[in-house]
């Protein structure tokens, strides 16, 4: 007989609890010879994971963990609902509330009928699902013609970089992603890390010299604008 839908949520909570409880067994069981470590001058002892079961220090380091975890899952059903995690289409009305108001931004410029431009497509979708904490978009160029110029955009593809609504860098065409339309996401996924607007392991300088060529001017008028907006 086929469970219901309150037989299963009951199920998948039961097995959450389980897999925590297990999870905070093993940190405390890390905990205790640790501290024992500290005050011997050889490890060596066992620790029953049996008899941790009943131990209050375990019982806390379980609520910690439980909590950890609903903090984490409400901060990410947050930014799903603002669009993360996903990757969207915007109209120009939209595009300055998104940029002004989200933290780190990747847009790309785009155009239907050019092929590579569904590249970045490909390699943007892949990206916005491995990073919550960017907003990933794409925008028609000619149907942006405003901001297209604004940024100084006369090559497309481009994806250009917001932090804060600020642009902080590009990527035009595909000359700096090796030039070949087979490049690799970890290709575009560098670049994005050097300017910041994904997490990185360290905070690299600038991603390349020759971005300030592509419209350095023109970036610092619709930053301007962005800001004013």
């Amino acid at each position: 007989m086929a469970l219901d839908q309150k037989q299963v949520g009951q199920a998948l909570n039961s097995i959450a609890y389980g897999q925590a409880m297990m999870a905070a067994v093993r940190d405390y069981a890390k905990e205790m010879e640790a501290q024992e470590h500290a005050t011997t001058s050889y490890g060596g002892t066992d620790v029953n994971v049996d008899e941790l079961l009943d131990d209050p220090e375990l019982e806390r380091l379980h609520r910690d963990r439980l909590a950890a975890m609903k903090q984490e899952a409400e901060r990410r059903a947050t930014l799903e609902r603002q669009g993360h995690g996903t990757y969207t289409e915007i109209s120009e009305g939209e595009f300055l509330e998104v940029v002004t108001k989200t933290e780190n931004v990747v847009c790309h410029f785009y155009h239907k009928e050019f092929e590579r431009c569904k590249i970045v497509d490909k390699h943007m979708a892949m990206l916005a699902k491995k990073y919550m904490e960017a907003r990933f978009i794409k925008i028609s160029a000619p149907d942006a013609p405003f901001f297209t110029v604004k940024l100084g955009i006369k090559v497309l593809p481009a994806v250009v970089m917001f932090k804060n609504g600020v642009s902080v860098d590009r990527v035009v065409g595909f000359e700096q992603l090796g030039g070949r339309d087979d490049f690799s996401t970890a290709d575009l996924e560098a670049r994005l890390k050097a300017a910041d607007v994904v997490s990185s392991n360290r905070r690299a300088a600038a991603a390349a010299g020759d971005d300030e060529s592509d419209g350095g001017e023109d970036d610092r008028v619709v930053q301007n604008g962005i800001r004013r907006g």
